[in-house]
């Protein structure tokens, strides 16, 4: 990445600008180039943009860690910060901000899931995880992307050239240990923490995708100092096919963050 620096620690991780730090943590299949653009949009306006890779995924691809560890590797190397994910990455900043708050200077998820409460739905869902990742090492990258790709979930997300090679990137293992170590199936359940959480809290979610809308909606509603905002005919990934709203809606919530 030209004019991001090497961030020092377990897991690969760039920055650049200066100023109050963000931290963008991407999604399952992703890698950190995916918030790049945003994230280059607020080192050029003041702050500092940590952009990370998840294990499994780009130059973490080799790294195996749960979402409890990851979320100590996260804090430990970029500190003090507003944390930002999408999907997966939001997951990984609602472990960061239950465990080590006092780092958390404000939470942001677009499209995130502080997980499933029923432990019955959440075994299957852990079931379905290990099936999904054997399936991902059985036909490859490439195969499974057209088909997660191609999931009701990403309607109307255009992929570029770019971004596929980014995606490609990704080996089969490294993503098949993402689902089994990070995958909903996986992660206990945070909503009990979400109502003690005091840091401001900016839930997105793309208006077609409404089970995350639900979501989001529940996150305002239960933490003190929470608030959601919908992007007008967006899927899961609000803030690749509306990254100009979604720059708006951030630049707008981090005006009232407390340093």
């Amino acid at each position: 990445m030209s004019d991001w620096r090497r961030l020092p620690g377990e897991l690969a991780a760039w920055t650049r600008g200066n100023g109050p730090r963000l931290v963008f943590v991407h999604g399952f299949t992703q890698t950190s180039a995916s918030w790049k653009p945003i994230a280059a949009h607020f080192a050029g306006s003041g702050y500092e943009s940590i952009v990370v890779d998840a294990p499994g995924h780009g130059g973490s691809g080799e790294v195996r860690a749960d979402l409890v560890k990851t979320a100590e590797w996260l804090t430990a190397m970029c500190g003090t910060a507003v944390y930002i994910g999408y999907s997966m990455g939001g997951r990984l900043c609602l472990h960061a901000a239950a465990m080590f708050a006092e780092q958390v200077r404000g939470l942001a998820l677009v499209g995130a899931s502080p997980g499933i409460a029923d432990e019955g739905e959440r075994q299957a869902r852990r079931v379905a995880d290990d099936q999904l990742a054997d399936h991902i090492e059985c036909v490859g990258v490439d195969v499974f992307l057209d088909e997660w790709l191609a999931q009701p979930l990403f309607s109307g997300l255009v992929v570029d050239e770019e971004q596929l090679a980014d995606r490609l990137r990704n080996s089969a293992a490294g993503l098949a240990s993402s689902l089994q170590l990070n995958g909903t199936g996986a992660q206990a359940s945070l909503w009990p923490q979400v109502g003690t959480m005091t840091m401001p809290i900016l839930a997105i979610a793309g208006e077609v995708d409404e089970k995350f809308v639900s979501i989001g909606r529940e996150i305002a509603l239960a933490a003190p100092a929470a608030h959601f905002e919908m992007i007008p005919g967006a899927g899961h990934a609000a803030h690749l096919q509306n990254p100009g709203l979604v720059c708006d809606l951030l630049q707008r919530w981090l005006g009232d963050i407390k340093w």
